[in-house]
C-alpha cells in the first residue's frame, strides 16, 4: 500500500524556506560576529603598537638630543684644540701649543678637556730671598762702608694652570693625574674637584686640576716636533 502525503507541496517549500533562511542568518550573525571581533582586535593591537611606536620615538628623540650634546661637546673640544694651537708662542719657555699638546697627549681613554685657564703671575718669594733682602736693608740702615750685594729686583713669575674635564670614572681622573704628575713640563699636580655629573641617562666624573709650569725646561726641536704631531694626530683622527 503506497503512503498517502497530505501535506501541500507549498507548505513543504516554504518551511525548507524559512529552515533555510533561518541558517543563513545564523551563518550570518556568526560571521558578523566573527568581523567584530576581528575588527576590535586589531583596533586594540593598533593602539599598543602606537603607543611602543611613541615610546621609540621618544627614545630616538632622546638619543638624537643626547648625540647632539655630545657633538657640540667635541666641537667645542676641538675647537678649542685648534685655537690653542694656534696661539702666540708664549710663555717661557715653553709655548702654549706644546704645553696644550702635552695635555692631550696625556689624556686617557674616554677623558676630555672641557676648559683651561693659564694664570702668569708673581711667584712667592722664597726664604732665601726674603733672608737676603732682610740682611740688604739691615746693612743699610748701619751704613756698612763696604759695598753689599743689592737682592735682584726682579719678578720672578710663576704660570698657574686650572684644568676641568669630563671622565668616565674617578679611575681615569686618577690616571690623568698620575700622567701629569710625569711629565717634565709639570710640577704640583692636585686634584680640587671630582664630583658626578648626569647627561641625560649618562653619569661623568666633572673633575677640575691644578698644576703649575716648570720653571727649569729645556725642550729639543725634536721634542717639540713630536708632541705636536701626537697632539694633531689624537685631535683630527678623533
Amino acid at each position: 500500500m503506497s503512503n498517502i502525503n497530505f501535506v501541500p507541496d507549498d507548505y513543504i517549500q516554504s518551511n525548507e524556506s524559512r529552515r533555510a533562511n533561518l541558517m543563513c542568518l545564523v551563518l550570518f550573525s556568526v560571521v558578523m560576529a566573527g568581523l567584530g571581533g576581528s575588527a576590535v582586535a586589531i583596533r586594540i593591537r593598533q593602539r599598543a603598537c602606537g603607543a611602543q611606536e611613541s615610546l621609540v620615538n621618544a627614545k630616538m628623540a632622546q638619543m638624537e638630543e643626547a648625540i647632539k650634546k655630545f657633538e657640540e661637546l667635541q666641537t667645542k673640544r676641538k675647537e678649542m684644540m685648534r685655537t690653542a694651537l694656534t696661539t702666540a708662542e708664549l710663555l717661557e719657555p715653553v709655548p702654549r701649543s706644546v704645553l696644550l699638546a702635552s695635555l692631550t697627549n696625556s689624556l686617557p681613554p674616554g677623558v676630555s678637556l672641557v676648559k683651561l685657564d693659564m694664570i702668569q703671575k708673581e711667584a712667592p718669594k722664597s726664604a732665601a730671598d726674603r733672608a737676603a733682602k732682610t740682611k740688604y736693608e739691615a746693612t743699610q740702615q748701619k751704613g756698612a762702608s763696604e759695598p753689599d750685594v743689592k737682592p735682584s729686583t726682579e719678578k720672578a713669575l710663576e704660570t698657574r694652570m686650572e684644568i676641568e674635564g669630563i671622565a668616565p670614572s674617578d679611575l681615569q681622573v686618577a690616571a690623568y693625574i698620575e700622567h701629569l704628575g710625569s711629565s717634565v713640563l709639570l710640577s704640583n699636580v692636585a686634584l680640587v674637584e671630582s664630583k658626578e655629573k648626569k647627561i641625560d641617562d649618562t653619569v661623568f666624573r666633572q673633575f677640575k686640576l691644578t698644576a703649575l709650569l716648570s720653571k727649569e725646561v729645556h725642550l729639543t726641536k725634536e721634542d717639540v716636533d713630536q708632541i705636536r704631531a701626537k697632539a694633531e694626530q689624537s685631535i683630527y683622527q678623533f
